[in-house]
């Protein structure tokens, strides 16, 4: 992990604001969405980039019935199916 040298300090909400150069960097735009992770005693944040809804991969995805399915998933229940 790459230390910035950036300290914020929570507001009365419990907000932070993320500082434009990081923003910038990570090509986050206004309304994107962001995960959040905890891991121990930090705090991650990372840009939400949808994946397969089986196995979250975010390779060769096609779309059904409002979800993302990874090509190979699909491949493989027609597999099991008999298709």
């Amino acid at each position: 992990m790459k230390s910035t040298g950036i300290v914020r300090k929570l507001d009365e909400l419990g907000r932070i604001v993320i500082p434009i150069e990081l923003r910038r960097t990570m090509n986050l735009e206004i309304k994107d969405p962001v995960e959040i992770f905890v891991d121990d005693d930090k705090i991650i944040f990372r840009k939400y980039a949808p994946g397969c809804a089986i196995t979250g991969s975010q390779e060769d995805l096609v779309p059904f019935e409002g979800k993302l399915y990874s090509r190979s998933v699909i491949q493989k229940m027609a597999a099991a199916a008999k298709i």
